[in-house]
């Protein structure tokens, strides 16, 4: 069964951290480009960043940039988003994402990498709230 499973989410006070992380079963993710989106209520799911499957040159949303860091474990099977300075703003389910070879493509040549419809798996979320 092809299955993605977030963990990490919680509560935090402003200015905080948290460490949520995205793990595979039934496939590998060696391969894969993996992007985390998030939706906070009442607004459209937005990308966040993304790793290609070489794992060079990141991409974060200008919202998070020099805050967030993603990174990938391949012997875990497992994708992290490293999230610091935690802001009410960034309060939403954050999902986790396999993207296509258009995705890889995309991130190779600089492009924007979150069209939704270039993904394949999703996970099911994790709850992140960042309030006082």
């Amino acid at each position: 069964q092809v299955q993605l499973v977030e963990s990490g989410g919680g509560l935090v006070q402003p200015g905080g951290s948290l460490r949520l992380s995205c793990t595979a079963s039934g496939f590998t993710l060696d391969y894969k480009a993996i992007c985390w989106f998030r939706q906070a209520p009442g607004k459209e799911r937005e990308g966040v960043s993304c790793i290609s499957r070489f794992d060079d040159s990141p991409v974060y949303a200008d919202a998070v940039k020099g805050r967030f860091t993603i990174s990938r474990d391949n012997a875990k099977n497992t994708i992290y988003l490293q999230m610091n300075s935690l802001k009410p703003e960034d309060a939403a389910v954050y999902y986790c994402a396999t993207g296509s070879h258009r995705t890889n493509y995309k991130l190779h040549m600089g492009l924007d990498p979150f069209e939704e419809d270039d993904f394949d798996s999703w996970g099911q979320g994790t709850q992140v709230t960042v309030s006082s």
